[in-house]
């Protein structure tokens, strides 16, 4: 089978060899598209594909549209709205991706803005310290618990709020269970979210939520930049002059937030949670590993489009 390594962000050349020598070990062939400069070269080079491995890269309808042999996408991470769930489904094609192997990445990332801010964006005016504060978890999964577990460490309460597990199941995980988003953010210090784009998600942090966090909060986003409503975020930041955003995934109106409230907002220049050449490794192992699988004994194990 072909399988088209689409990667608009290439994976570590360590990765590439890793995923290369488990595939054609296998039997398959490894063909790559990196650094492509427009969707339109992705939709040329899917046209023999039958597996594909992503990143970051759109999977949409018109790709699939142009990909008659495809049988299956792995997103090497764990976020997938990239991908068009509805049309893979309508194409027969089944779509994965990969839990858990970025999940240390993102966490330490997400631990390090809240000392980054905290510390006032490491310059040389008074900072406070995250001994004693609460920490609200928004979606206690593979990356929320190692976030709680790391900032536990450092001496923060934590709570977590996550409408798929029990409270007995957030407690056990070292969370203090809250049972509402409301409750959430009125009651932590620091709230790190990691929520997926979903239809019910996108744009739902925002004014309302924000405003309600106790005086000096701070706002951490490792997740998507959809879930963020923007225009309330900025009204937020405007009327309480104590809070404070920070993210991985840069708002549109970043710029202007910089402009207006300057230390107390801060984007990378490009979402790099999973950055690391650690999970940039696991990532892609564990796709070569699970398309592997599926054409050998149809493990279907990581599939989102069921």
């Amino acid at each position: 089978m072909k399988i088209l390594l689409a990667t608009q962000k290439p994976f570590a050349a360590k990765a590439v060899a890793g995923i290369k020598e488990i595939a054609e070990g296998a039997g398959h062939e490894v063909v790559l598209l990196e650094k492509y400069a427009a969707q339109s070269d992705l939709v040329a080079a899917v046209a023999d594909a039958d597996a594909m491995i992503i990143r970051s890269d759109k999977v949409t309808a018109e790709v699939l549209d142009a990909a008659p042999k495809l049988r299956i996408v792995v997103r090497a991470g764990a976020g997938y709205d990239n991908v068009d769930l509805a049309a893979a489904t309508a194409h027969g094609v089944v779509v994965m991706n990969t839990p858990g192997q970025n999940s240390n990445a993102v966490a330490e990332l997400a631990l390090a803005m809240m000392i980054f801010m905290a510390r006032t964006q490491f310059t040389p005016a008074t900072g406070s310290e995250l001994l004693g504060k609460r920490l609200g978890v928004q979606a206690y999964g593979n990356v929320g618990r190692l976030v709680g577990q790391k900032a536990r460490a450092l001496g923060m309460e934590i709570s977590a709020l996550d409408p798929f597990l029990t409270d007995e199941q957030i407690s056990s995980a070292g969370a203090e269970p809250v049972h509402s988003v409301e409750e959430l953010y009125s009651t932590s210090d620091y709230v790190s979210i990691h929520i997926p784009a979903l239809p019910s998600t996108i744009g739902s942090i925002g004014y309302d939520l924000i405003t309600r966090m106790p005086k000096g909060g701070v706002l951490v986003n490792t997740a998507r930049k959809e879930v963020i409503d923007e225009a309330g975020l900025e009204k937020a930041l405007e009327e309480r002059e104590d809070l404070k955003y920070v993210t991985d995934v840069m708002p549109d109106n970043y710029e202007l937030l910089r402009e207006r409230f300057g230390l107390r907002v801060f984007a990378t220049p490009k979402k790099m949670g999973a950055q690391t050449a650690e999970a940039n490794i696991n990532a892609g192992l564990a796709a070569a590993r699970q398309i592997v699988d599926f054409f050998a004994t149809g493990c279907t194990r990581f599939q989102v489009n069921k």
